[in-house]
């Protein structure tokens, strides 16, 4: 009956390799990349260092504004449009003029742009109004009553800049059309007419559709980078949505789960708290790895132009933390974590025994007792 025992043990380590885990060992995913230049066809393998986080911190992304650079910013909303709302002030010089009455030596004209651009004025005729400025068209009907009125002054003031309203949808209080002032409406400005957003901030995209040319940032963007706060134009779409941010979390940690931001910013350590921290007896503290997506300048700063051979568009980056070194404690501390980021905690290279122990631990309890019995 004795022999029964290293008969199991034999059958059992033999198949030890066939045991259920939680993902592969740090030596599984790293050996190979470490002996080589780190640069795979499919992604980048970098160590969480010093280096690592001061440029992942001090990056900035090309701003959102970019993408709207070649369109006219402040004042591009004092253009008059079809539909816009005037009202023509005349004044002459004397009491019996084409536009004096018995009030007074002035009169007040209301006016609306019509379909073809223009607008209609008593012995003026149809002034073009369209893609003028007020004080371009307050000339040009000056222009026109000159040797018909007496010595007139001409005032154009704007009740209704119908031509020149943004439409903001989505997830905000009042959603709707907002007309811009004369001297135009930034993003920020439009969101807050329609009562800001519902959600926090930094849950928030804002984007915007401009003819062809569209673009989206996080709320918190167009605060922390002024540039992103953009003039808008007549007819932008400005798009409010609730975009939660989550990472995920896998391998050897106590909780295997999806993790929503609870805060504007999370970091890795953080991160690590969050789902239980690493799994006592099977996780290999130089094996943590965060998984994302990096734009291609970052990684040129970290790797060079070894980059190159990667085509995709964004960098598919891989960075390894060894938590066996002190100073990785307060990397991962610095270290901000993004949307859409993976965490993944390695196996140790003996957590295979450790389950296989498990694993025969009752078989062992039976043997023993069975060799008791029969003493």
């Amino acid at each position: 009956m004795r022999l029964i025992l290293p008969v199991i043990l034999s059958a059992f380590l033999a198949g030890c390799g066939g045991l259920p885990g939680q993902g592969p060992s740090a030596i599984s995913i790293s050996s190979e990349d470490i002996e080589g230049d780190s640069v795979r066809s499919d992604y980048v393998l970098l160590p969480l260092d010093r280096t690592a986080v001061a440029a992942v911190s001090g990056y900035r992304p090309s701003l959102f504004s970019r993408q709207f650079a070649s369109v006219p910013g402040r004042g591009h909303s004092s253009r008059l449009g079809i539909g816009d709302r005037l009202v023509v002030n005349i004044w002459e010089a004397a009491a019996d003029g084409l536009f004096s009455t018995s009030e007074g030596k002035q009169v007040s004209i209301p006016a609306v742009v019509d379909e073809a651009g223009y607008i209609f004025m008593p012995y003026a005729g149809r002034v073009r109004a369209d893609g003028l400025s007020v004080e371009g068209l307050r000339v040009a009907i000056q222009e026109r009553l000159k040797g018909k009125a007496i010595e007139p002054q001409v005032l154009v003031t704007v009740e209704g800049n119908e031509s020149s309203g943004v439409v903001v949808v989505g997830d905000v209080m009042k959603p709707g059309q907002y007309t811009m002032s004369v001297r135009g409406m930034r993003l920020l400005e439009a969101v807050a007419k329609a009562g800001g957003s519902r959600e926090a901030t930094y849950e928030t995209v804002v984007t915007v559709k401009r003819g062809s040319a569209s673009g989206e940032a996080r709320m918190v963007d167009l605060i922390e980078f002024p540039k992103n706060n953009i003039w808008l134009a007549p007819g932008d779409n400005v798009l409010v949505t609730h975009k939660p941010r989550t990472f995920s979390a896998f391998g050897a940690v106590q909780s295997t789960q999806l993790v929503p931001f609870k805060t504007e910013s999370v970091t890795l350590a953080e991160g690590l708290a969050q789902v239980g921290g690493l799994k006592d007896f099977f996780a290999d503290a130089s094996g943590i790895y965060l998984f994302r997506f990096e734009d291609r300048e970052l990684v040129r700063k970290l790797r060079g132009n070894v980059v190159d051979r990667i085509h995709s568009p964004r960098v598919p980056v891989v960075y390894k933390l060894n938590l066996r070194e002190a100073e990785a404690f307060f990397l991962a501390r610095s270290f901000e974590m993004r949307d859409k980021d993976i965490i993944y905690v390695a196996n140790h290279p003996t957590a295979e025994l450790g389950k296989f122990l498990q694993i025969i631990g009752p078989l062992l309890s039976n043997v023993n007792t069975v060799n008791a019995l029969s003493d």
